[in-house]
């Protein structure tokens, strides 16, 4: 009975472990603040579907590819499939120091810019000057640039996403092959892909490098610096690589899901 006794202590420690990193996974969840991000995209998603329906659906879709939409792009799904990636990638010390960062400024304060700024970025008028504002200082020595450059080469940020997008794509094609809508080898989705590789790199960099001036525009040089100081660390990487990954995986899902409906709406109009 002694003995038995003694080994509580224990397994109360074992059971507690899992629930306390678990507690603080919510905590980045929190200060990174993905669920507002998750409700962005979501909204930029559904302006997508809206063109897919147009384009692709001559506009029939109707209340059914609504709800097929908000079923789609689900962000308690997004969240989750982003929450995975970082369970995997932070763990003890690091995800510590991503907490730390992230909960404080200037950490705090670009999560918040960072969100207003991809809200903002979906009208039209505003991507149009970001862009027109990095091609007004592309190729200059402007500090601010200098050191927006360095973070997307420190964390690859232009690679990245354009291996996320092409994937996306992919997935959309093997949805529309799946729902019998299109006939494709795998060949032929990743020819269609990536033949406008160079297009899309430059692309991407001109939207991105827009997209930052304008989130960063706020901060202080100091401010950037020392968010480029922490994205060199190996908690920085290790959340760069999270969110990539994360965030690939669920418009992968996204993509997928939405050749199908999309395969689905275009047969029930044949029939």
């Amino acid at each position: 009975m002694r003995r038995s006794l003694l080994l509580w202590p224990l397994l109360l420690m074992m059971l507690a472990a899992p629930v306390l990193a678990d507690a603080r996974m919510t905590v980045l969840v929190d200060v990174l603040k993905l669920r507002e991000a998750a409700e962005i995209l979501r909204i930029e998603g559904v302006e997508t579907a809206d063109e897919l329906d147009l384009e692709m659906l001559d506009g029939q879709g109707g209340a059914s590819w609504q709800i097929q939409v908000d079923a789609i792009y689900d962000t308690d799904r997004m969240v989750e499939t982003v929450r995975a990636a970082l369970e995997r990638e932070l763990q003890g010390d690091l995800l510590e120091e991503v907490i730390r960062f992230y909960s404080e400024n200037p950490g705090a304060r670009i999560v918040t810019l960072e969100n207003t700024a991809r809200d903002a970025i979906r009208d039209p008028a505003v991507e149009e000057a970001a862009r027109a504002r990095f091609a007004e200082l592309d190729g200059s020595d402007d500090p601010r640039l200098g050191l927006i450059a360095e973070l997307v080469a420190s964390g690859d940020m232009v690679d990245r996403n354009v291996t996320n997008a092409m994937n996306a794509n992919v997935q959309f094609l093997r949805g529309l092959v799946d729902g019998d809508a299109a006939e494709m080898t795998e060949e032929d989705m990743l020819s269609s892909v990536s033949g406008d590789l160079d297009e899309m790199t430059d692309d991407t960099r001109s939207w991105l490098f827009g997209y930052m001036l304008l989130a960063y525009s706020p901060l202080e040089t100091s401010e950037i610096e020392d968010y480029l100081a922490f994205s060199r660390t190996p908690a920085g990487e290790a959340l760069n690589r999270a969110l990539f990954d994360g965030f690939g995986r669920s418009y992968e899902d996204i993509s997928y899901a939405l050749g199908r409906a999309v395969a689905l709406n275009m047969l029930a109009e044949e029939l």
